[in-house]
């Protein structure tokens, strides 16, 4: 029999086990402000708006690489990743590991619970 207590943590390690990413509760609007603190500095969330880097409209479900009239670096181009929630965590996490040669100059962002807020914006962003 399995206790109560034990419930939650087996919950949260299926919920890795089948998505690859970590389960929290995703608080957008708590991603919104961390969008706005160290995001959009080089990005923009308006379509077609470009900064240092590309528009981050629309960027969850695209393909890397693939934002009209933006320059990217010949890693990124090459990367042909979509930009899943998976794929997003792994990026955000570490940036220059997941696509060597990146000119994105962003260290990463450590912080669990504010990942999978800062992707739960950024899939608002349609």
């Amino acid at each position: 029999m399995i206790k109560l207590h034990t419930v939650g943590p087996i919950l949260a390690a299926v919920a890795i086990l089948v998505t690859g990413v970590p389960a929290h509760a995703q608080d957008a609007e708590a991603g919104a402000k961390l969008f706005k603190s160290q995001c959009a500095v080089c990005h923009s969330p308006v379509q077609g708006k470009n900064g240092i880097g590309p528009s981050l409209f629309g960027v969850v479900g695209r393909t890397s690489g693939e934002v009209e009239k933006f320059r990217y670096s010949a890693a990124n181009k090459k990367a042909h990743m979509t930009w899943d929630a998976a794929a997003l965590d792994k990026y955000l996490t570490s940036p220059r590991t997941v696509v060597p040669g990146t000119i994105m100059t962003y260290a990463g962002l450590k912080d669990d619970t504010k990942r999978a807020d800062l992707i739960a914006y950024l899939a608002t962003l349609k």
